[in-house]
């Protein structure tokens, strides 16, 4: 591989640019060489003009222990291997399966974990050319060609995802737009369907299929202008989340086929989202450069993340670095170097806890409870951000009991400053003397706070924009998403910067003239049918679809590292490991910290150091 190369070489300056390892507050996350996995030649992949490498995984408990397997795809080619992980070097002498197509590429890829065992898989494959194939790469059995005909869609399959809880259901969406729930039981007929409108809202409808049998698709949805880049059902299965090239994030009620919710970008089309593990939250990114998180209770912009320097293509939150305590063990007082110290000590395993923890923050018990989500980014700039979700920011009007975060608030009104100043007691100042508010209410906002850490609306006009909402949107449920979804794990806190305002309009100009020209560049076509939309983005700025820059915190990356050479189309985030990918078609495993193990130990002599960073 190209990064053990430059580093047995110690290649100079290149060595430098790609990192093998980086530290974060819990740790260092260090690259496996030996668990990459690849075509079996390990050759890079000339990527030019290919579909994304994209990465599944299911587990399907077999007695070995070792029931993890991967199945990725390197242009035309698929690969089905077992997934060694932290623990045991790849073999890439022998995939499970592997298939080569011709004429259409895989495009994206999802297994059934409700049906998996030792002996079978459901594998759904989307090609670029529309169509969807059932697979067993367990039995190497081919069961079920979907719009084979492409009378369904002709258009590339973006993202495809069976339903949640369903072994039969699955949602595949198009670069048309159109997003079609499949059951795999039915046929899809000889002729194209016929379409008989169920709902209709702003700017969605949703059709069911006019046929004398049931047959597929059950139904055709159409959401927005321009392609549907990618969707996302909620933790509890109710909500479904769709980002598309017209700039929208929309989140619709799944079953009542509501729009719940809408988001736009600050600029350019969104590529990617995610959904935080209690279904609180919503990230999105993608052409702004930017991530942004949403509130799913307030349908509201709660922070920009700005790191990647080029489109971000792929969000995802770690539900074991995503962490819940109570506020009374300890007060934080002293040095930096103090509260690092006693950060380390603090919570080594709070991972049976998190989840219970995470069920008393939500309900009416007057015990504060501090939550610290934690997720990533990677982008077409080879980089990978890592960020993390404080109170500080989700609760901007509730007083911190204690000072926790290292966070470095800036009013917008105030003056410039010249270097950047990390202190321990800036969240107190920010928030701990301006609300009496107890309880984060779903349209309760504070008037009185400091610009910089709060949208500057009044809690009348966030009512009535959500009213509105709901109104057009024909009473979509608001109510929040199971509390109990979360997965466990131990965090450490964030670094939290809010840019002056200076910094915010000269960073606003850079970015809008910037992507702007990014687009021109890349896709005319897009730009074409982004001018058609309804929306005018000039009078969608300034409001709560997509507030200004200065409006909203701006989060800094608490990591932001260059680990490739080709853009990244991966992040997956695993207990011991998270995963990421690029389209030279290099899988890589970065162990947690604590989890390199055995095979770290074992193959010391012959792996590169790394940057340490």
């Amino acid at each position: 591989m190209l990064i053990s190369k430059m580093a047995a070489e110690g290649g100079g300056k290149e060595m430098n640019e790609i990192k093998t390892q980086f530290t974060t507050r819990e740790g260092v996350y260090k690259l496996l060489t030996h668990s990459e996995y690849s075509r079996p030649n390990r050759v890079p992949f000339n990527s030019q003009g290919s579909n994304p490498v994209k990465v599944s995984f299911v587990n399907v408990n077999d007695q070995s222990g070792n029931g993890d397997r991967i199945c990725f795809n390197v242009g035309r080619e698929l690969y089905f291997y077992i997934y060694k992980g932290v623990r045991k070097a790849a073999d890439l002498s022998k995939p499970i399966d592997k298939r080569i197509y011709k004429g259409t590429q895989p495009t994206c890829h999802d297994f059934n974990h409700l049906t998996a065992t030792a002996e079978s898989v459901s594998l759904l494959v989307g090609f670029s050319a529309g169509q969807v194939q059932l697979i067993d790469p367990i039995k190497k059995e081919t069961s079920k060609l979907f719009n084979e005909e492409r009378l369904i869609d002709k258009s590339r399959v973006t993202c495809l995802k069976w339903v949640p809880g369903s072994e039969s259901l699955f949602l595949v969406s198009h670069a048309s737009g159109n997003m079609y729930l499949y059951n795999v039981e039915h046929t899809c007929g000889t002729t194209a369907p016929h379409y008989q409108l169920l709902k209709q809202g702003e700017n969605y409808s949703v059709h069911t299929c006019k046929s004398k049998s049931t047959r597929n698709p059950l139904l055709k949805w159409t959401v927005g202008e321009g392609a549907l880049n990618e969707f996302g059902f909620s933790p509890d299965g109710k909500f479904l989340a769709c980002v598309s090239q017209d700039g929208f994030l929309r989140v619709f009620n799944f079953d009542a086929v509501e729009l719940h919710g809408t988001m736009k970008s600050y600029f350019g089309g969104l590529l990617c989202v995610c959904w935080s593990p209690d279904g609180k939250y919503i990230v999105a990114g993608g052409e702004d450069d930017l991530v942004t998180v949403w509130s799913f209770l307030d349908c509201r912009v709660i922070a920009r993340g700005h790191g990647h320097k080029s489109w971000v293509s792929v969000v995802a939150f770690d539900h074991y670095t995503t962490s819940v305590e109570e506020s009374d063990p300890m007060e934080f007082s002293g040095s930096d170097e103090d509260f690092q110290d006693q950060m380390i000590h603090f919570g080594r395993d709070r991972a049976n806890s998190t989840q219970s923890r995470l069920s008393k923050r939500n309900s009416t018990d007057s015990r504060p409870v501090s939550v610290t989500y934690r997720f990533g980014s990677v982008g077409q700039d080879t980089q990978l951000c890592l960020w993390d979700l404080t109170e500080d920011i989700l609760f901007p009007h509730l007083p911190l009991s204690r000072t926790r975060t290292h966070t470095n608030v800036m009013s917008a009104t105030s003056p410039p400053v010249g270097a950047t100043i990390i202190t321990n007691t800036s969240s107190n100042t920010a928030n701990g003397n301006n609300s009496g508010a107890n309880t984060p209410g779903i349209n309760s906002l504070s008037t009185t706070l400091p610009r910089s850490n709060s949208l500057p609306h009044s809690a009348a006009t966030t009512a009535t924009a959500n009213n509105t909402n709901k109104a057009n949107s024909g009473g979509g449920n608001s109510s929040g998403i199971m509390d109990s979804a979360i997965a466990t794990g131990v965090s450490k806190f964030a670094t939290l910067s809010l840019h002056d305002r200076k910094e915010r309009h000269h960073e606003k100009d850079h970015k809008r003239n910037h992507s702007m020209g990014h687009i021109s560049s890349k896709s005319s076509d897009k730009l074409n049918l982004l001018t058609k939309t309804k929306t005018d983005p000039a009078k969608t700025l300034g409001t709560l679809l997509c507030p200004r820059m200065e409006d909203v915190p701006l989060l800094e990356p608490l990591i932001c590292k260059k680990i490739a050479h080709e853009r990244l189309t991966v992040l997956i985030f695993l207990e011991d490991c998270l995963v990421t990918a690029c389209q030279e078609g290099f899988i890589c495993t970065w162990a947690r910290p604590g989890k390199v193990g055995l095979l770290s130990s074992q193959n010391q002599a012959s792996s590169p150091s790394g940057t340490v960073v």
